[in-house]
Parts: C-alpha cells; sequence; structure tokens
C-alpha cells in the first residue's frame, strides 16, 4: 500500500485518467465507498441524520456524491453548500437536486442559524470542504463556516490518541467526554480533515478531528504526521480505480507496512528445524550506567527467534543475564577494565569471533566505548551486515565524515531523532524540521546502510530508494529499554535470514503491535521494556 505526497497522487489521478479511468469516474467511486464506509462503521440506519459540508472543489464533488448514496441507503441527508454550483456544469449537483435533497446556502443562512440547527440534530457529519490541496491557514468564510460548525460541537479537541480517544469540551474546559458519545454527531472526513496540510501534517486550529477518516487509493504522508495524524482518527483507504501497476504509482518510494506484508516476509519456523536453524546472533554492548540495555536486546532476539543469543559485555552484565534471561549465553569481556565500559582490548577480542555468528548487534548501553568500537570496526569482518543501535551511534557520529564506510555494507542504524542529527552533524531542531521520509532515505543512500528513523509512525529507509512507514503511534513505546529490544527484534530477523530492509520493516513493525497490546491491556501507562519482548513473541506466530 503506497503513501503518497500530494504531488504524487495528483500525478496518479492523472495518469488513471490518461488510461481511461476518468475523473468522473473516479469521483464516483470515491463518494461511493465514503457512503458505504459510512454504513459499516456506524452501521447506518433508517432516517439517521447525516450533514455533509461541501467545499468549492473536488472534495465537495466526492461529498455530493456520497450523499446520494447515503440517502439511497434511508438516512436523511442534508447538504450544506459553501458555495452554489452550476448544474449545467456539475453533474452530481444536478443529480442531488433530481432526487430532492434538502440543500442549503451558505449564502442564504446570513447568521449561520440552519448550520447551528443542522449541526445540533446530525448524528453524523461528514466533512467534504477542503481536500488535499490545502497548504496556508484557513480563512475568510471559510474559516467562519468552520468555526461554527467547531462552536457547535463543543470545540472537541483531542488530548490522547489511540484506541480510547479522550476529548476535552470548551463548555468548562474538564469534562471529559469518550468519542462516539451518543450526544454528539460522529465526524467523517473525506480523503483529509479540512484544514490538514496532507504533506507536512500541520493542522489548521479550526479543523474538525475525524473519528473515521476515508481516504483514496493511498493514504498521505500528512496522515501520519503530528499534530495532523491525531486529527484523523481510524484511517480507512478505499480504492477507486487508480491501478497499482501504473508507473507513476510504481514509482512512489513510500509504502505502508500491513500485517499480511510483514507475515509474507517472515522467515519460516520449520517443524525439522534447531538452534542453528534459527541463527546465532551476538549483542554487543552495556557498561557500569545501562548493565540492562544488551539483556533486553537478547530478550528481544530470543522472542524474535532467534536460536542461540550470546551477550558479550562487562562481568557486570553477567549476573543480570543469568537472573532475568538464563537462556542466553555470556561472552566475558573487560578484564582489567577500569573506566565501566569495554575497551581496544575487547574490540579485538571480539573481532576474532564474530566470524561465529549470522548476526551482529552492537551499540545497547555501550557508553563512550569509543576505543573498543573504533577496533572492533577495524577487525575486518565485514562478511555480514551489522544492527548499531543506541551508544553505537552515537560514537560513529564522533568519527565524522566517512564512517560510514567503516562498517559491513546495507548495516542496520535505528537512531531516535537526536541519534540521527549526531549522525549527520546538525541539531536536533533542524532534524525535526526536516521532512522525515525524504530525511531518511537520503541518508540510506548517502552511507548505503538500511536507517530506521525512529518515533511516532517510525520510518524504515533503504539505500537503493525504497521506504516503508510502520502505522504504530503509541505512547506505550516510549519507555526505557524499548529501542534495546527493538534492535534485538531485528538482528534476529537478520540472523534468521532476512535482507536487512526485510528484518528493518518486519522488526519495526512487530515490535510497535506489541507495543499496542500491552498498552492497551495497561491503557499505556507502566509499560515495561521486557513486556513488550514478551508480546513480540505472540505477534510472530507460526509460519510453516
Amino acid at each position: 500500500m503506497k503513501i503518497f505526497t500530494v504531488a504524487e497522487m495528483v500525478a496518479a489521478e492523472k495518469a488513471a485518467d490518461e488510461a481511461g479511468v476518468s475523473y468522473s469516474q473516479m469521483m464516483e467511486r470515491a463518494g461511493r465507498q465514503v457512503a458505504e464506509v459510512v454504513q459499516r462503521v456506524y452501521s447506518l440506519a433508517q432516517q439517521q441524520q447525516i450533514l455533509i459540508l461541501v467545499g468549492p472543489g473536488n472534495n465537495g464533488g466526492d461529498g455530493l456524491v456520497a450523499g446520494r448514496y447515503l440517502s439511497q441507503m434511508g438516512a436523511v441527508v442534508t447538504i450544506y453548500m459553501y458555495r452554489d454550483r452550476d448544474v449545467a456544469e456539475d453533474d452530481n449537483w444536478r443529480l442531488v437536486g433530481e432526487m430532492g435533497i434538502e440543500t442549503v446556502l451558505m449564502g442564504d443562512d446570513g447568521q449561520y442559524e440552519q448550520l447551528r440547527r443542522l449541526v445540533g440534530e446530525a448524528d453524523i457529519i461528514i466533512d467534504a470542504l477542503l481536500g488535499t490541496g490545502v497548504s496556508r491557514p484557513i480563512e475568510g468564510e471559510m474559516a467562519r463556516l468552520l468555526a461554527v460548525v467547531g462552536e457547535g460541537l463543543g470545540q472537541r479537541v483531542p488530548v490522547a490518541e489511540g484506541d480510547n480517544q479522550i476529548w476535552v469540551t470548551a463548555f468548562d474546559g474538564k469534562q471529559l467526554v469518550e468519542a462516539g458519545d451518543e450526544q454528539r454527531p460522529a465526524i467523517v472526513a473525506v480523503d483529509c480533515p479540512s484544514g490538514l496540510n496532507c504533506d507536512t501534517g500541520a493542522l489548521d486550529s479550526l479543523a474538525l478531528a475525524a473519528e473515521v477518516t476515508v481516504t483514496f487509493a493511498g493514504a498521505k504522508r500528512g496522515h501520519f504526521y503530528f499534530p495532523g495524524a491525531k486529527a484523523c482518527g481510524q484511517l480507512v483507504v478505499v480504492d477507486i480505480g487508480i491501478d497499482n501497476d501504473l508507473s507513476v504509482v510504481q514509482a512512489v518510494p513510500l509504502e505502508m507496512a500491513t500485517g499480511a506484508q510483514m507475515m509474507a516476509w517472515a522467515p519460516t519456523r520449520p517443524l525439522d528445524g534447531h538452534k542453528g536453524t534459527f541463527g546465532k546472533v551476538i549483542v554487543i554492548g552495556g557498561c557500569q550506567m545501562y548493565q540492562g540495555a544488551p539483556v533486553l536486546a537478547a530478550l528481544g532476539a530470543l522472542r524474535a527467534g532467534s536460536g542461540v543469543v550470546t551477550v558479550a559485555g562487562l562481568p557486570i552484565i553477567q549476573r543480570g543475564l543469568m537472573i532475568h534471561l538464563p537462556e542466553g549465553v555470556f561472552l566475558p569481556l573487560g578484564e582489567g577494565a577500569r573506566e565501566g565500559v569495554l575497551t581496544e582490548a575487547d574490540g579485538e577480542r571480539v573481532g576474532e569471533v564474530l566470524a561465529k555468528y549470522t548476526a551482529v548487534l552492537v551499540g545497547p548501553g555501550l557508553g563512550e566505548a569509543d576505543s573498543f568500537m573504533r577496533r572492533l570496526l577495524a577487525s575486518g569482518e565485514k562478511e555480514r551486515p551489522w544492527v548499531v543501535d543506541a551508544d553505537g551511534l552515537n560514537i560513529l557520529g564522533r568519527m565524522g565524515d566517512g564512517w560510514w564506510e567503516k562498517l559491513p555494507a546495507n548495516s542496520v542504524l535505528t537512531p531516535h531523532p537526536a541519534e540521527m542529527g549526531r549522525l549527520l552533524g546538525i541539531s536536533l531542531t533542524a532534524v525535526l524540521e526536516r521532512e522525515r521520509v525524504d530525511l531518511a532515505l537520503a541518508a540510506a543512500e548517502a552511507w548505503g546502510h538500511v536507517v530506521v528513523l525512529k518515533g511516532a509512525n517510525s520510518v524504515v529507509a533503504g539505500p537503493s530508494g525504497a521506504a516503508m512507514l510502520i502505522p504504530v503511534a503509541t505512547p506505550a513505546l516510549a519507555t526505557a529499554g524499548s529501542g534495546d529490544v527493538l534492535a534485538g527484534v531485528i538482528v534476529s530477523l537478520m540472523g534468521q535470514g532476512l535482507s536487512s530492509y526485510e528484518a528493518a520493516c518486519v522488526g519495526a513493525y512487530w515490535h510497535g503491535v506489541a507495543g499496542v497490546r500491552v498498552g492497551g491491556r495497561r491503557e499505556a501507562r507502566g509499560v515495561l521494556a521486557r513486556e513488550i519482548a514478551d508480546e513480540v513473541g505472540r505477534e510472530v506466530g507460526l509460519k510453516q
């Protein structure tokens, strides 16, 4: 499933039109699909009151088509028009009139009294005012229209994300109302909530936060970028006739990870397999301050299916490993170390044994072990790609230009935004100001490695130009050690035979789903990294 920029979506629609699927046909399919989603999600009953807010462009046209189908389904539909349309040129406006659907023109509603009444009576409001082309603040009459609707809804403002979305009303600033409350109309957005910038995720203050957003042909980047992502609710992607085989669609670099795709890539689990079948991985890390990080990474690797996991680290780590993960193998390092971090001599020793393992992870809790890392990189063992995480990334960033050439080709780097800035030699602010997908793709291409840019809706980018968005945003993953678990899952999948890019995508997806599941049971509070790792094992399933 592709994720488009606005320009990419415009090009795809143009190509579909040239291939024989006209714009009017795409609009008809889009409107019908909106109606069918409303019917399916809300179990549409006879005489339910549906208010459709219709804007001046194609988004409004989609709303008119949806109104026709919803009326045929038995709903009582009222269309509130931002501007009048020419029936001689707009067949959808003409058909609405022929069906006798009630319409109100904003120009005839001087004090917005009818709009306030309709909002108060509605069971469902469909937002078809502004589409994906919005790139500047909403002003003028459109701003007033949205303000009146917002006032009628109590100006619902989202204060939390997730399956149990919570809203705060503007009446007293304290009353909490669950989304879907029977006293409030449901909001359905056509393509995107009006006021969402579908490239950047910027969200106008007047935008109506939707419970369901129905988008066409593919999601848009802005659906997954905050703050706009929190206004989209449940995102439903529907087909409007744009063929995935069109060259302009195939050229779109960003895809969305799905459960079906990730399980198709997952390593097999043959019934006659043994420990060696499922890979031997080594996790290198830990220091006096961060003793648990490599243990959590090893737990992630074992839960993701590794046959054997060795932890290489200081003696202080062994006790925690034996207590919390007796299944792990320990390679003691740090003989004679005085600073609580691994030394250059340790780097030489580890370099001598790397060939015994099918995958390598270095970095979790490593501390400022720069001399160790430099010696390890100089070991000459580059037969298999590595996973580099956490302090391993920070050390690379301190090496200056060309650090990427010292790693085995197609290694996996797993930075959060601050670590990404250190690798690039720029500030965190500069990282956050860049478009995330483009930033990750450019870095992956320049470095020749797979980049997992972590955060809400993480991005995986490969040096070949492919990119995958992981559609998971949950505070359950914002807990110490969560990143160590992710790195362990990825190295496990590499050790089981997946390519670096596939392992990064599948690992990030499994890790995200595990966080959602654990977070759902705990209301996303108090989640521990080891609980995420344990849930990964349940997500993997069996593939024979």
